[in-house]
């Protein structure tokens, strides 16, 4: 391990939390695409497993900046415990509500309430961030390697859990999604060592973190990512089944998350000076442009390599992302704007599934790349509109403390750099089905 990545770790804790956050993270790239396999295996019906996919991803949307929020006034331990518990519970009603072939809309009331589980991406992050809020480089490291490891489970994530759908019995992917997420979240919760530090809701911290005019920036901007993420997993399955190779799709995406995951280990060894909006617009820039390739795809191997060139561009651009939330959202709720990026991702992934769902059947797969094309160039826009936002100095953030720590978070946004999410994708990804690509 190079050793910018050593030192982040020699601060006591640090190993422990962040093999607990992996660990809690596996279910974001297992749950989504475990219940589609799981329903069309069992049922046959496509429709319904992605209408459950959807329902998860939308909940989680819902649900995971409100959890945040709580977790940001009580503490992770007293707020995630309870919330995983409910998600766990609902789980375990989906898997019987299929064996036994419930109603329909039972299922849809359980996939909603799986939902209702934590980003433990954005909780990592907050544990970080507060271990290493006055150490710009440190931070910028951490986030760094905080985007490999969410590239990591969406490489593993739907292999594990379509393997095991596939060669043991059908429940069994959302079932060792499900262990993985209680393991994970009860560890995490459990080391109170690092946990962040409560911020009871005062005159100063009322109302939502969305109230930052930089972080609507971001998670506009990251909705089109969203879309961009969605249909490109949608649109891939197509082309390789078009092609005879519809099992090569897998292996394809798995390409676009390893670039992703070397440009983020990449990335962690630089250390920048400047602030991190301008580095934060080139990112956003460059994901639009490797839209372009993949709007001339004639064959796999060619759109293996155009993936792969796209995944360069997409970790680097959360990280920086993760450096601006952190520097344009108060510290009270800082856990609150992270879970918010991921929000906007999890849109952006069921819009995108959505579309290029419509566009493949209308016009065939190969024309479906038009979506994640105009996507990016919609996130560009979107971006350039409201750079000035994010380029001008952040106001007091609250209290004393917070004023001292705007110079530097400044610099630690300029050190710093999907949902992670954050997919099998990206819907994945984005937050249950968050990055959130939690993301979490």
């Amino acid at each position: 391990m190079p050793s910018p990545y050593r030192a982040i770790f020699r601060a006591p804790g640090t190993l422990s939390f962040s093999a607990a956050g992996l660990i809690g993270r596996m279910p974001l790239a297992m749950m989504g695409i475990g219940v589609v396999t799981m329903i069309s295996q069992l049922t046959g019906r496509y429709g319904l497993a992605g209408g459950l996919s959807a329902t998860i991803a939308l909940a989680a949307a819902v649900l995971g900046p409100q959890l945040s929020r709580l977790v940001d006034r009580h503490g992770q331990r007293r707020v995630l415990r309870p919330a995983t518990l409910i998600g766990l519970a609902a789980t375990a009603g989906l898997l019987l509500a299929t064996v036994y072939e419930a109603p329909d809309w039972t299922l849809f009331v359980f996939a909603a309430g799986i939902g209702c589980v934590p980003s433990v991406g954005s909780m990592v992050r907050s544990r970080w961030a507060a271990l290493y809020r006055d150490e710009p480089r440190m931070l910028h490291t951490a986030y760094s390697f905080e985007s490999v490891v969410d590239e990591v489970c969406f490489v593993l994530g739907p292999i594990i859990s379509i393997g095991l759908c596939t060669a043991w019995f059908p429940e069994a992917g959302p079932l060792l999604a499900g262990c993985f997420l209680a393991v994970g979240v009860f560890w995490l919760s459990g080391q109170k060592a690092t946990e962040p530090a409560v911020h009871p809701a005062g005159q100063h911290e009322r109302g939502s973190a969305m109230r930052s005019v930089g972080l609507r920036v971001l998670v506009l901007t990251f909705v089109s990512t969203g879309v961009m993420f969605g249909a490109i997993d949608v649109v891939t399955v197509a082309f390789a089944e078009d092609r005879g190779h519809k099992a090569a799709a897998s292996l394809v995406l798995a390409v676009y998350a390893l670039g992703s995951c070397l440009a983020g280990a990449v990335f962690g060894l630089f250390h920048f000076t400047r602030p991190p909006a301008r580095r934060w617009l080139i990112g956003v820039c460059l994901v639009g442009v490797s839209m372009i390739p993949l709007q001339l795809v004639g064959n796999l191997p060619f759109l293996a390599v155009a993936l792969f060139f796209a995944g360069l561009t997409i970790a680097p651009t959360m990280t920086t992302t993760m450096a601006l939330v952190e520097q344009h959202v108060p510290r009270a709720k800082l856990t609150e704007g992270m879970t918010w990026v991921s929000t906007g991702l999890a849109v952006g992934v069921a819009l995108g599934s959505s579309v290029a769902g419509w566009v493949i059947d209308a016009s065939g797969p190969k024309a479906g790349y038009a979506v994640p094309g105009v996507a990016g160039a919609v996130a560009v826009v979107v971006a350039f509109l409201g750079y000035h936002r994010l380029n001008r100095p952040v106001p007091e953030r609250g209290g004393a403390q917070d004023e001292q720590r705007t110079g530097s978070a400044g610099s630690a946004g300029a050190g710093a750099g999907r949902d992670t999410a954050g997919g099998t994708g990206a819907q994945e990804r984005a937050g249950g089905g968050a990055p959130e690509r939690d993301l979490a």
